[in-house]
């Protein structure tokens, strides 16, 4: 098999047909222009692998992907860590010195207000707690497993902190955050976010002719007959036709599953391994720490003799350019200015929270507050297919 290196480039608009899948190019924000890449003959079912580092290469409809995890220590009675932060980057602490970051908070851990235009967010929550609030008057607390899905429109501010609520023990938290694109007809909605509870969302479970099992979480696109929670109203995964789906996929150790086909030709599909020691696709190792971009017109099969943990982001490309800076995505550079001007004169609304980066107090309990005074909380159990 003959493999070329080539420099990463950014997809800005587009599809590529499936006679000329060699084009397909990862792109992120932001990223090292020495990272490389290898695309590997189109009659491999990997079109491309690429090492990742801490923020992920994607392909449109996406935008980024990161995959935070952090060890954080015991907290104090403010909710932030209980140790010193001395010799850390205090507001820009990305580091990970002792197994942790600070991010951009300063006494919790997160992300306080910020502002948003043109795009999606997904945050796909492992372990710990976030505290959401925003410029609507709305707010949560929601993790081990749940998932927020915000749709940032015409512009929203929002924070994400991550609270330390246990002061005896750790704190570890690990999520994903995945941005998606929105095309240029949804870019000035109004914004919304939908709150997926771990106990709505579908898990897969299938065992291969050994009995080793495969669980897939069923974030976004049905899956053997599963679907999860509905996508926010002006989603690009709202559209049947975009073909999103988000899945995270366990395979036991010895085990295999057989994923799919995608439902269109030119649906894009990457495979992120990041736990474990390998990823056989179709009978191709891919190692730890690769995200793979693969063919999707036929059913492929997964397996690891070890046992590994992959992210499933798959989607028809929206195909229009994409204009960048920072957290406002529009399809081109008025768009852009556009959004810097009118977060100056009207701030998204404003901030009605007394902190930038709010916390909800020390009660473990999950919930949503809508900006009308609504509040969800979660369901209580898993809905599964195919356990024994």
């Amino acid at each position: 098999m003959v493999v070329r290196r080539y420099r990463v480039c950014v997809m800005r608009s587009g599809r590529f047909p499936p006679d000329r899948s060699h084009d397909l190019c990862f792109g992120c924000w932001p990223i090292s222009n020495t990272t490389t890449v290898k695309l590997i003959h189109v009659a491999s079912f990997v079109l491309q692998t690429v090492s990742l580092g801490f923020q992920w290469p994607t392909v449109d409809p996406f935008l980024f992907c990161v995959h935070h995890v952090d060890d954080y220590p015991a907290g104090n009675e403010r909710f932030g860590p209980a140790a010193s932060l001395a010799g850390r980057q205090i507001g820009q602490d990305f580091e990970g010195v002792d197994g942790w970051r600070m991010y951009h908070g300063d006494e919790v851990p997160g992300f306080p207000q910020h502002p948003h235009r043109g795009f999606e967010t997904v945050t796909y929550v492992r372990q710990g707690l976030i505290d959401h609030s925003d410029s609507m008057g709305a707010s949560a607390r929601f993790g081990r497993g749940d998932v927020q899905w915000l749709t940032a429109g015409g512009g929203v501010v929002h924070s994400e902190m991550f609270p330390l609520l246990d002061q005896q023990s750790g704190n570890p938290a690990e999520l994903f955050q995945i941005w998606m694109n929105l095309p240029r007809v949804d870019k000035m909605v109004e914004p919304h976010f939908s709150m997926l509870w771990d106990g709505d969302i579908p898990r897969l479970v299938s065992a291969d002719a050994s009995g080793n099992q495969t669980v897939v979480t069923v974030i976004a696109g049905t899956l053997e007959g599963l679907a999860p929670p509905s996508p926010p109203p002006h989603s690009w995964a709202a559209r049947p036709e975009s073909d999103v789906a988000i899945w995270h996929v366990r395979i036991e150790p010895g085990g295999s599953w057989v994923m799919p086909a995608a439902r269109f030709t030119d649906t894009v599909r990457t495979l992120y391994v990041f736990e474990g020691a390998s990823l056989e696709i179709g009978g191709e190792h891919i190692p730890e720490s690769t995200g793979a971009a693969v063919r999707c017109d036929e059913p492929v099969t997964l397996s690891s003799t070890a046992g590994v943990e992959v992210l499933v982001l798959q989607g028809r490309p929206i195909g229009e350019p994409v204009a960048q800076y920072g957290p406002f995505v529009m399809n081109d550079r008025a768009g852009i200015e556009q959004a810097f001007s009118d977060y100056q004169l009207t701030g998204f609304g404003g901030w009605p929270w007394p902190s930038d980066g709010p916390v909800h107090g020390n009660s473990r309990d999950r919930f949503a507050r809508r900006p009308d005074g609504t509040v969800e909380r979660p369901s209580p159990s898993h809905v599964e297919a195919g356990a024994p």
